[in-house]
This record gives structure tokens, sequence and C-alpha cells, in this order.
């Protein structure tokens, strides 16, 4: 590509920018992304930026896939592995078929491409689906089940997508050859993902030093993916296994220090990965609509808001019918008490966006066929892919907050406050044990042990008064927040005077953070 510095210098500019409206505007920044990258893109003399699909299942969707399991709740996930199962197989596969029968009879396509527009449209995004609904105050269990869902499905759609595009370019297709390459697939890559998670847990087990942990973390997904994928094996499933081995494991592999640095590291990594490639699907219709010649706009629009109409309406019928289906056939009590109503069925089923994993699936679609002959109707798929991703991503999104405060599916937070105030709570009274089994030892004080109980006693006094289980009668809350406040005046004249000292020349820049970094960590651990 021509200018390539001066169009990456462009596309980090408008992350900037894109996502300052996004906070500016309370909106999830996946889409002023979006809209920012198609405005751009259709701006006479931009140049024309063509999204490698390779580049997007290799590069960018290996660390996507594996810091989302990374962070994911594998008990929640555990918990829920019915209804993810159901949506992650069941409910791509049913989108599959209606969206290929409708592409038949309607829009005219062979059965193949059918299919494998069906296969790409299927599967709801893992970067848009995780970072549209942590913005969005839904309750913790749907967030739970669409993550899970988003984290999953892209193998079942991928893998129906290649039997698809096989019989397309080849004219062969085989339903048995089909499930057994499904299930090959899957059982494959869980495997790998398990090898490779537990060889590198091994590895950073034995390793304290924290740029050497980072490196190694970074290349966990690609070491993950890309033997699955070269095998024929399902690449996602690989990095999604290993991204919630080692993310159970976790505790006992990071020290402190590396912890911290990690968090930070994946936190910036996946925003970036994020926000390109949103920019970057914007960016892509004026390369999409170069061979449209043949169609009318009127036909463009009709197809696309067909398909549109039978992803949205597929996921609703689904979301409506198959655990009602299930619900008849287990009434046990433990089950019972787990249904939710229709409110939240209408959220999780308003919830299915897509993206990049579409969009790119969608560019992957060979040319040729094996005969020689162009793939027909490979530009009109393009169209229609974007223009879903358009809808759910830009549509679904702004109207998803309403929806949610107005059927008032909201996060109950205690719960989740209860949840951290028993922890706290445990924390300090482990510590307070520990503190009684290292008074007798000769290298302890008595008036360290003596500080430090306090310390401890005086934090579990204020963790049961936010719990209600006594009375504030001794001021324990407004003493603690004065003391919150004190100390970050206490940090903040620190930090001052450190930014004296080394305009003055007294210390070097690199003594000014390593002690402005402690004062970071020290004031971090302030309870609020």
């Amino acid at each position: 590509m021509e200018n390539f510095e001066i169009v990456l210098a462009v596309l980090f500019v408008l992350v900037a920018g894109l996502n300052s409206v996004a906070r500016r505007l309370s909106v999830p920044y996946p889409i002023p992304l979006v809209l920012g990258g198609l405005v751009v893109g259709l701006i006479p003399g931009i140049p024309e930026i063509e999204l490698e699909p390779d580049l997007v299942l290799v590069i960018f969707l290996p660390p996507l896939l594996y810091a989302a399991a990374f962070f994911s709740d594998l008990r929640a996930l555990r918990s829920e592995v019915r209804p993810i199962s159901m949506a992650s197989i069941g409910l791509v596969l049913l989108t599959t078929v209606v969206v290929a029968v409708i592409a038949r009879e309607v829009i005219g396509l062979s059965w193949p491409l059918a299919f494998a527009l069906g296969a790409i449209v299927s599967p709801t995004d893992p970067v848009a689906a995780t970072a549209i609904m942590r913005q969005l105050g839904a309750p913790r269990r749907i967030v739970n089940v669409i993550e899970g869902e988003s984290l999953v499905n892209d193998a079942t759609a991928l893998v129906a997508y290649r039997v698809a595009v096989g019989a397309a370019v080849g004219g062969s297709f085989s339903a048995l050859d089909a499930g057994l390459e499904f299930i090959g697939a899957a059982a494959g890559g869980i495997a790998i993902g398990l090898v490779v998670g537990y060889v590198v847990a091994e590895i950073r087990r034995r390793i304290d030093d924290a740029p050497t942990e980072l490196t190694i973390s970074l290349l966990t997904a690609y070491a993950a993916f890309i033997p699955a994928d070269e095998l024929g094996l399902s690449g996602v499933l690989a990095a999604v296994t290993a991204g919630v081995y080692l993310g159970w494991r976790a505790p006992e592999l990071l020290i402190p220090e590396t912890r911290l640095q990690s968090t930070a590291l994946w936190q910036i990594l996946v925003f970036l990965l994020n926000a390109t490639l949103f920019i970057l699907i914007g960016l892509q219709l004026p390369v999409i609509t170069e061979g449209l010649d043949a169609y009318t706009t009127g036909e463009l629009l009709g197809y696309s808001a067909l398909v549109c109409a039978a992803v949205i309406g597929t996921r609703f019928l689904f979301m409506f019918t198959a655990p009602y289906l299930v619900r008849a056939l287990d009434r046990r009590a433990e089950q019972r008490v787990r249904r939710v109503g229709a409110r939240v069925r209408i959220v999780a089923a308003w919830s299915g966006m897509r993206g990049a994993v579409s969009l790119a699936a969608a560019l992957a679609l060979p040319l040729e066929t094996d005969a020689g002959a162009p793939l027909p109707d490979r530009d009109l798929i393009l169209f229609i892919t974007f223009t879903l991703i358009l809808v759910t991503v830009v549509g679904q999104g702004l109207t998803l907050p309403y929806l949610i405060r107005r059927l008032g599916v909201e996060q109950d937070s205690s719960e989740e406050e209860a949840e951290e105030l028993r922890g706290r709570w445990v924390a300090s009274h482990a510590a307070l044990e520990r503190l009684d089994e290292l008074a007798i030892e000769e290298w302890t004080r008595d008036d360290t042990i003596d500080r430090l109980r306090g310390l401890y006693e005086f934090r579990q006094r204020r963790v049961k008064v936010r719990a209600g289980k006594i009375e504030d009668d001794d001021g324990v809350e407004d003493r603690s927040l004065a003391y919150q406040h004190l100390m970050r005046e206490l940090y903040a004249a620190q930090r001052q005077a450190l930014v004296t000292l080394r305009n003055e020349g007294e210390i070097s820049n690199d003594v000014m953070h390593r002690i402005e970094r402690e004062l970071d960590l020290e004031e971090s651990r302030l309870e609020v």
C-alpha cells in the first residue's frame, strides 16, 4: 500500500479522536469508530484500504479471543454452559439455514454460496459483543452468556463456512463429512488449547521476570491459534481454551508486579485492536461497492434489509422457542430457579451484534472457482455483510441502552457489592490469623504486630458497617474517608516535590518515575 505510514498515522489519530467523541456522547466506542471510518472512506482521494482476511484472522483475532477468555469468569461460563452451547451451536446453524434459504429463493444465489452467506453472518462477533455489552449496565449473567456465546460460535460458523466455500468452488458436498469435520475441528482445537495452556503455565511458573512473562503472554494466543488453524482444526477454540485455562491459573503463576503490568498491557492492546478493526470495517465500503454495477440501489438495499431482518428475527425466534422447549424437558428445581423472563430474553436477542469476523470471512471468499471461473455474487455477499455489521453495531448498539432502561433489565449491584465485601472481610480475617501465627516468631516486633493488627481490625469493622452487620457507632466510615482524603493530599504533595527535584536537575527522570510508581501503588491500595 502506498503512503502506508500516513494511513497508519491517520488511523491512530482517528482512534483517539473518535474515542473522545464516544466518551463525550456516552456511547460505546465501536459506534463512532465504524461511522467515522465510513465517512473517511467516502472522502475523495483517500487511499483505498483493502482489509486482508488473513490479517484479521491471524493478527487481530487470536489476541482478542485470548484476552476475552483470559479475563472471563470460568465459573460463570460453566454455570451457563447450556444456554451458551445452544446459542453458539444451535442458533448459529439455524441462522445459517434460514439465511441460506432466503439467499437461494429470493436473492438467487447458488446453494453453496447461499450457505456460505448464512455462515458468514451467523456468528456474533467477540469484539463487538465484548466492547459494547460491558458499557451498557446489563445484568452480569446476560453479559456472561453473550460473551460465552461470542467466544465459541465463531468455531461453529467458520467450520460451516469452510464446508460451504469448498462446495462453491469445487462443486461437492457431504453432510456426513461436514458433521465429522465440525466434531474433529472442535475437539482438536480444544485439545491444542489445553496443551498450549499447560506448557505455557509450566514455563511461566518458573519465571519471575515481568518483560519475559509479558512477551510470553502476548505470544500465547498465536501459539494456540496458528498450529490449530494450520492443521485444519478450530484456531478459535484453541485460543479460547488456552485463555480460559491460563486465566484460571493466573493467581498462582503471576507475581504482583507482573500482574499489574499485564492487566494494563492487555487493556491497552485490546482497545487498540478493537478500535483499529472497527475503523477498518468502516473504510471497507468504497472497496466493497466497486463490483456492484449489475444491481440497482433498490435491489442492494432490499437484499440487505431482508438478510438483516432474517438474522435478527431468527435470533428472537430462537430466544423465545428453544429455551421453552428445554424447560418442558428439564423441570428440575435448580433449573427453574435459573429461568429468566421475557424482558431479559428481549435484551439478549437484541445483543447479537456482528463485526470483524463476519467481514473477514466474507473477504476470504475466493475470487475464482476450481474451474477458473470468477466466483459469482462475491461482491454482493460482501455488501450484504457490511450492511449487517453497520445495522447491528450502530443500530442495535445505539438502541440497546434505551432498551435496557425501558425494560428495567439493569444490573443489581447489591449482589456484586456483597461479594466484594465478603472477599475483603475474608482477606482481612486471613491476615489477622497469620499475624497471630507470626507474633511468636523471633524476627517480628510487637509494636509492628500491634500496628498491623489494628489496621486489619479497623478494616474488618468498616466492612461490617458497609455490609450492615453492625452500627457505625464509632464513625468508622467517616474516619476511613477522612483518612483516604488525607493520604491523597500527602501523595499529591510527594509527587509535586519529586517533579520539582526532577525539574531542578537533582534527580533523574528514571528515579522520579520509580518513586512515583511506588506512590501510585500505595494510593491504589486505599480502600474506596
